[in-house]
């Protein structure tokens, strides 16, 4: 169908929208708009103040909304705060299983395609906006409302270590690159190593250059080789031909 025709028959069934159907339109369109004006200012207070510090009088200001049409959204500040945090989460876990799935599925030149994926894996999901947004509302608020972070913990970290833990796997199995036996853990240390060289910067709110995203990526990638990769792949890089190993 040529564009032509699709302005067409929109412009045909928008005629014959009964006018309370128009509006009802622009009705959802304006709560949706304004229920993300909402969750924006309440991230941005949230953020400063912390839970307790914040209040619905400056999100509402922020937010350019009335007190009342916060608690109509929400019904209270505990509510919007968990609504924030797994609107942020649903932002990030898009970009995390955007990441995972460029997880390297070839052995020859893993070194340097696990380190990519390293280098992705921080700065689009680690050292991001909302990665940097989530790790300070744990920090300062996950000891005295843990309640509120249970989602996090389950839909953050839960499903990074589980979807690199059958990513890992794959690799292992299906290309005999890495010799692991609890995958759970390697994932976990796989993590853990990327983000080694980098904490110290990222506690202080810090925004690590490309020159040090891929050092640190570069370091983990090795270490992790070091524990966990096959000998003949770690040093060629290249699994041995079958060949080579029948001669």
């Amino acid at each position: 169908m040529s564009k032509t025709s699709r302005r067409l028959i929109f412009a045909v069934m928008k005629d014959r929208m009964t006018p309370a159907a128009r509006m009802t339109g622009h009705t959802q369109r304006g709560q949706c708009a304004k229920r993300m004006s909402i969750l924006d200012a309440a991230a941005d207070v949230f953020c400063r103040q912390g839970f307790a510090g914040a209040s619905i009088d400056e999100i509402a200001a922020v937010a350019c909304v009335s007190r009342q049409t916060i608690y109509n959204h929400y019904r209270e500040k505990e509510t919007l705060f968990v609504a924030v945090v797994e609107d942020v989460m649903n932002r990030a876990n898009a970009m995390l299983f955007s990441v995972l799935s460029t997880f390297p599925d070839r052995a020859d030149h893993l070194e340097d395609d696990l380190t990519a994926f390293a280098v992705r894996l921080n700065k689009n999901c680690i050292c991001n906006h909302d990665g940097k947004f989530l790790r300070k509302l744990v920090q300062t608020e996950g000891e005295r409302y843990p309640h509120l972070f249970e989602s996090w913990r389950q839909q953050g970290p839960g499903k990074l270590i589980t979807a690199l833990s059958a990513l890992l796997a794959r690799l292992a199995h299906s290309k005999g690159a890495l010799a692991i036996d609890d995958y759970d853990v390697a994932a976990r240390q796989f993590v853990a190593l990327g983000n080694a060289d980098l904490q110290m910067m990222i506690l202080l709110g810090g925004t690590p250059t490309d020159e040090e995203l891929e050092k640190a990526a570069r370091n983990a990638v090795r270490t992790f080789l070091k524990a966990y990769g096959r000998p003949e792949v770690e040093t060629t890089g290249h699994l041995p031909q079958l060949a080579a190993i029948s001669g």
